[in-house]
């Protein structure tokens, strides 16, 4: 149930619906929008009349229910609009939102040794990249698989991040990592294999950098989006969605299914921002370029790019992963696209 406040209602006002609301053993959540304040109220609201709650004040404009069964991530929580995550790095603070410039994720699968990462950093930097992605522990379907270096590539990626200037985005698979990743991450992974382990949502969710929850390999929208409800409902309002595609009948051409309608689907159900990641989405490299610029001309606010200097000699992943140079040229061609749409910032380097 969410309480819409008139515009212009007197701070003290808000605050004293809060207390009374609390009094009856809710928990009010006040959401501060670009004309309305905005009451989310969370708890036993079923047998709650609406005209109760709008007699508590002159300056309630209007009482609504929230149908989905995602409360917190629903749109309709925020009254229509969007949120925005602001992540702070050493380069300064990047936003992520539906109405700002696109964000550009990219790195290698995994941190395989510093000389690497470090140079991986730089080039992506250059070429107009906010966040270095790479994978410290990483969740492999064969056992006998690289599963990453573990705490020391957390090492690497704090030098990476220290010459570089970029934020760091990195998975954690077990919450025993949680505090090691925190202490480096600027935005915490929650890859698709544990999109539904809940008692790590939980955690993520009580820790206070944003989290990045990708969509599981099988999941339904709403799978998804009660996934983030978790992260949301622990009292971390920072989640943002990453479609990396599902699975469907052809693993033959493609490794996974690129799933691109969940951008307006996604844009008329939460308010969450959206990051779209065609590496692992198509799973080959030359299809990279045209999901990513499809992505940003269907709206996505963010993307994630696998970026390698030697892709064949990857310790994972290789074939999805770019190289620095073709990376270069894909900014230049993603600049197109993105100008178009107004979702542009920076220009990426000029082509040699």
């Amino acid at each position: 149930m969410i309480i819409v406040m008139k515009t212009g209602s007197p701070e003290a006002e808000i605050n004293r619906i809060d207390e009374e609301l609390t009094s009856w053993g809710l928990t009010p959540e006040k959401i501060v929008g670009q004309h309305k304040v905005v009451i989310g109220l969370v708890g036993e609201t079923a047998s709650l009349d609406p005209l109760q709650i709008q007699e508590l004040s002159p300056w309630i404009e209007q009482v609504l229910r929230v149908e989905q069964p995602y409360k917190r991530a629903s749109r309709q929580y925020r009254h229509g609009e969007a949120s925005e995550v602001v992540v702070n790095t050493p380069n300064g603070a990047v936003v992520f939102g539906e109405h700002q410039p696109l964000v550009v994720v990219a790195g290698p699968c995994s941190v395989e040794n510093e000389e690497m990462i470090v140079e991986t950093a730089r080039r992506v930097k250059t070429a107009g990249a906010k966040f270095l992605r790479g994978g410290a522990y990483k969740p492999r379907t064969s056992p006998y698989a690289f599963q990453g270096h573990g705490e020391s590539a957390l090492d690497l990626l704090a030098k990476a991040r220290e010459v570089s200037g970029l934020g760091i985005i990195t998975e954690v698979m077990d919450a025993a990592d949680l505090d090691k990743i925190v202490e480096v991450a600027d935005v915490i992974q929650v890859g698709a294999r544990n999109m539904q382990n809940f008692s790590l949502l939980k955690k993520v969710g009580a820790q206070p950098k944003p989290v990045l929850l990708k969509r599981g390999m099988a999941a339904t929208i709403e799978d998804w989006l009660m996934a983030a409800e978790y992260v949301l409902a622990s009292g971390n309002p920072n989640v943002i969605l990453c479609e990396r595609g599902i699975r469907t009948f052809d693993r033959q051409y493609t490794r996974n299914t690129l799933d691109l309608s969940v951008v307006p689907v996604l844009r008329k159900l939460t308010h969450l921002p959206i990051m779209i990641d065609p590496s692992h989405g198509v799973g080959w490299s030359e299809f990279v370029p045209s999901m990513a610029m499809a992505a940003i001309a269907a709206g996505t606010d963010s993307l994630m790019i696998e970026v390698h200097p030697n892709p064949a000699k990857a310790l994972s992943d290789g074939p999805q992963s770019v190289t620095p140079d073709r990376f270069d040229k894909l900014m230049q061609e993603l600049a197109v696209i993105g100008k178009a749409v107004g979702r542009w910032q920076q220009p990426a380097v000029a082509l040699a």
